[in-house]
C-alpha cells in the first residue's frame, strides 16, 4: 500500500467517512462498511482527501488534459484535486455539471473551463454507473473523450446480476480505466494491522469472499 493509500484510509476513519457495522445499502445488502464521502466536510479533511487524488492521478499516469466533477459529489473533489495537482505543478482546467440547466446570467449545464481534449473524471465512488454515464454524455458533447475517471473507493463487489463490479463494467462497456485511491481489498489490508478494526476484519473477509469479484 502506498502512504497515501494508508493516509487516506486512517483520515477517512477518523472522520466517520468510513464506518463499521451492519448497514443496508440499496442494493439490500447487508454490508459490514460505508462510506460517505460528504463527510469531508471541512479545509482541513478536503485538503488531504484532495492530495491522495492528486497523489492517485500522478501515480496512475493516465494522460489527461482537465478534470470533470459530476455534481453534485465530484465538484468539490474535483476542484480540491485541481488544487492539490497545481501545488505539484500540474495546472489543470476543471469544470462541472448542474443538475438543472441554468436559464439566466451564463446558462447552460456546465461550469468551469470549456470541456475539450482527454477528460479526467473525480468521483466518489460508483454504484449503478447512472451519474457516470450523464457524466460521459455530457464529455462527448462537447466534442471532448474520457480519458478514464479516478473515484475514492472501488468496493469490488459484483453487481445485481453480473460477475463484474460497476467499475468493471465501466471499463468493458466504454473503454477506459477507472482508478481507485483505494480499493476493498486495501481496506482489508488496512484493517489486518489496526486493533480497534478487529472486531470487523471476518465480516469484512466474509463479504468479499460472497460479493467480491
Amino acid at each position: 500500500m502506498q502512504p497515501y493509500q494508508q493516509q487516506f484510509l486512517e483520515l477517512a476513519v477518523r472522520r466517520q467517512v468510513l464506518r463499521f457495522g451492519e448497514f443496508t445499502l440499496k442494493s439490500g445488502r447487508i454490508s459490514p462498511y460505508f462510506f460517505n464521502a460528504g463527510l469531508f466536510d471541512d479545509g482541513e479533511s478536503l485538503n488531504q482527501v484532495s492530495e491522495a487524488y492528486a497523489a492517485r492521478i500522478l501515480d496512475c499516469g493516465v494522460a489527461f488534459d482537465m478534470l470533470f466533477g459530476p455534481a453534485y459529489k465530484g465538484l468539490p473533489l474535483a476542484t480540491g484535486a485541481a488544487i492539490a495537482l497545481a501545488r505539484q505543478g500540474r495546472n489543470v482546467p476543471v469544470a462541472f455539471n448542474r443538475k438543472e440547466a441554468k436559464s439566466h446570467g451564463e446558462g447552460g449545464s456546465l461550469i468551469g473551463a470549456p470541456v475539450r481534449g482527454r477528460v479526467l473524471i473525480i468521483d466518489d465512488v460508483i454504484t449503478a454507473g447512472t451519474a457516470i454515464r450523464e457524466s460521459i454524455d455530457i464529455i462527448r458533447a462537447q466534442g471532448a473523450e474520457v480519458a478514464g475517471i479516478v473515484i475514492a473507493l472501488d468496493r469490488q463487489e459484483k453487481g445485481k446480476s453480473s460477475a463484474l463490479s460497476a467499475s468493471q463494467e465501466i471499463e468493458q462497456e466504454f473503454g477506459f480505466p477507472v482508478y481507485s485511491i483505494v480499493s476493498l481489498g486495501e481496506l482489508l489490508a488496512f484493517a489486518e494491522h489496526r486493533a480497534e478494526l478487529a472486531q470487523y476484519r471476518q465480516a469484512l473477509q466474509n463479504y468479499r469472499d460472497h460479493y467480491g469479484v
